[in-house]
């Protein structure tokens, strides 16, 4: 096929994806992350950030990455089994470690780039063989889906939160390695798997169960130290994985889990492996950022989180629309035509406001909607002004 004809192919599949609302576009923005951005020239009231706890902008993580860079330079430099493993590396996961000591003994931590080449690794490592199953909730993250897909182990899928299916098909696998995968806190949905009854099954029927705490990680829990121990769950059966660009407003992420299963990962684990470390100075600004998630600021600011969550769902009314069931930052509004969703977004837009439109294949079609998240750095006001928008919203 000539180059033009390939070209040609490419735009009529763009078109394909315009014509049904689906086409995505990347908007700049010009200020530090923050609820008050600067973005393409307009200023805006965001709430589409992860930075829960609204920490990416906080002075003393912004001073401790510029102490970092003047003390380890701007890379690595190699990956971390060459000459990349910095002493930075390894007081933060020092530190990772001990924030899921409770719940897993004889705990480890890896650290990792970001949460899709953490994902990768733990599902390509521990589904590395082809008479390995895994056991997916239908409504996982992408880099879960894609871990799945790349590991040489069986995939089953079992339908959102159904612990009763997931029973029924543990019981029926013959499986030697059997690995339950599941989101925390579902990322467009905002709700909790039902992580205490899960694990019971993983015990009875010997099966790891990996658990992404992307956005509970920094927000649940005492001391922020996620999901686990906000369910009080403790096993040597976990493997955990938080995310350090969200809650921890910084960028990374990393793997806790036993002892033995965290030395698989470093020999087989070939995100972890065939890869350039992360830059020392941003595992600094994590330490700083710890510091905070930890103590008496970090409780100040999830309270702060949890009562605007509160009050949102208080204040709000958009019926005939559906807000979702969701006790978390995440607050999805179902609106269903991938349309009227962009149409709400634009006119929230036109108002100062900026809350993604979340369309297929994100989400299931049919169930558009606008995906609201609320940051610690929002104020009582924010909130007020958003849900007096939503409120007023025509809906067609």
């Amino acid at each position: 096929m000539a180059a033009n004809a390939m070209i040609a192919a490419l735009d009529a599949r763009l078109r394909v994806l315009d014509e049904a609302s689906l086409t995505r576009r990347r908007r700049t923005v010009e200020t530090p992350c923050a609820p008050r951005l600067t973005i393409e020239g307009r200023s805006l009231l965001a709430f589409c950030s992860n930075d829960y706890l609204g920490l990416a902008s906080h002075p003393a993580v912004v001073e401790a990455l510029r102490e970092g860079a003047s003390m380890y330079g701007a890379g690595s430099g190699a990956s971390h089994l060459i000459s990349g493993h910095s002493r930075a590396h390894v007081q933060l996961e020092e530190r990772l470690a001990a924030t899921q000591a409770a719940s897993i003994p004889e705990v480890r931590a890896l650290s990792f780039a970001t949460g899709y080449m953490a994902n990768l690794a733990v599902l390509t490592a521990l589904g590395i063989d082809a008479d390995a199953e895994l056991f997916c909730e239908a409504l996982n993250h992408a880099s879960l889906i894609d871990g799945a897909r790349l590991a040489r182990a069986r995939v089953a899928v079992y339908p959102h939160s159904d612990v009763e299916a997931l029973g029924a098909q543990l019981a029926a696998s013959t499986a030697p390695t059997k690995i339950v995968v599941t989101d925390s806190v579902f990322s467009m949905d905002g709700d909790l798997a039902p992580l205490a009854a899960i694990l019971a099954l993983c015990e009875r029927h010997g099966a790891w169960l990996v658990v992404d705490d992307a956005h509970g990680f920094g927000v649940l829990g005492e001391q922020g130290h996620g999901a686990l121990a906000h369910l009080n769950l403790c096993s040597p059966q976990l493997v955990y994985m938080g995310t350090l660009g969200k809650a921890a407003g910084v960028a990374g992420a990393f793997v806790a889990a036993h002892a033995s299963v965290i030395e698989w990962l470093i020999q087989r684990a070939r995100p972890y492996i065939y890869t350039t470390a992360a830059p020392p100075a941003l595992a600094h600004a994590l330490l700083a950022s710890m510091d905070i998630i930890e103590g008496a600021e970090g409780d100040g600011r999830r309270a702060h989180l949890n009562t605007l969550i509160a009050r949102f769902r208080a204040e709000l009314n958009v019926a005939p629309w559906t807000l979702g069931e969701s006790a978390t930052a995440i607050q999805p509004i179902i609106i269903g035509d991938n349309d009227a969703a962009l149409r709400a977004g634009a006119a929230l837009s036109g108002q100062g406001l900026w809350v993604p439109a979340i369309r297929p294949p994100t989400v299931a079609a049919g169930t558009a909607r606008l995906r609201v998240t609320l940051s610690a750095a929002h104020t009582d006001e924010d909130v007020a002004q958003l849900v007096a928008a939503l409120n007023d919203l025509e809906r067609n």
